[in-house]
């Protein structure tokens, strides 16, 4: 060993001592840090847990806040487009009268250009297939020339933004009559069958007859027929009935 490396041993048995001295009598260096190394990942672990629940509910909330915002607007622009409603009903009409001509069908038209764009979509034509969900029916007649219930006449168009109706077509609807085997109208056979049905006589108004109830007696008239009535006998006067008839009689 030469004398340049005395100073360094030294240094390092120090380091040693110094290392022993600070983990106290009986402590093992070694065993140590397998200790200190999985409590912290068991704290990595814990924090990252925290940041993406943290996370998650961040992502949560700014999905509910967006789709508040669109039902708002969506509430908002429906009820300002159903306002508007009642203004193209009267621009239709002013159309199917011829009035709606020179500067004011310009305007009409600008309007209705305007309103189509923020969503508002007119429906109902003649011949489309009758929907409950979108059309209120206010007549009912058969036609054998459809196939299914149908919209004959649109009475009033309707207007929806989406799937969201703000008012329902009112249309007149028809239906193919029901044909039966035999090629009779069944719509048409129960019709003639009720008008040739013969009236039936009413016993409603009429009382029932009279049953005995079980565990009571019969009445008095039930128990026997009725007997003629027989004539009395004459009356027999007494001894002394006669006797004073006959001294009246002296």
């Amino acid at each position: 060993m030469t004398a340049a490396d005395q100073p360094v041993e030294g240094l390092t048995q120090e380091a040693a001592d110094t290392s022993a001295a600070s983990a106290g009598p009986g402590a093992d260096p070694v065993a140590e840090q397998p200790d200190a190394a999985g409590e912290l990942q068991h704290q990595l672990a814990e924090r990252t847990l925290d940041l993406q629940r943290l996370q998650a509910e961040y992502v949560n909330y700014k999905r509910r806040v967006d789709r508040d915002r669109d039902r708002v607007r969506d509430d908002a622009r429906a009820g300002v487009l159903s306002a508007m409603v009642a203004v193209l009903d009267d621009i239709e009409r002013a159309r199917t009268h011829g009035e709606l001509t020179g500067g004011f069908k310009a305007v009409a038209e600008s309007l209705q250009r305007t309103l189509a764009g923020l969503g508002l979509d007119r429906y109902g034509e003649p011949g489309d297939p009758f929907d409950p969900r979108v059309h209120e029916a206010l007549t009912h007649g058969y036609d054998d020339t459809v196939d299914q219930p149908t919209a004959q006449t649109i009475l009033q168009p309707g207007y929806r933004i989406g799937e969201r109706i703000l008012r329902p077509a009112m249309v007149g609807v028809v239906e193919p009559s029901v044909v039966v085997a035999g090629g009779t109208d069944e719509t048409g056979a129960a019709e003639q069958a009720l008008l040739d049905e013969p009236p039936t006589a009413d016993h409603s108004s009429q009382p029932p007859a009279s049953e005995p109830v079980a565990g009571t007696a019969p009445a008095a008239d039930q128990l026997a027929p009725e007997q003629p009535e027989q004539p009395e006998p004459p009356l027999q006067e007494t001894a002394s009935q006669v006797a004073q008839s006959d001294q009246a009689g002296q």
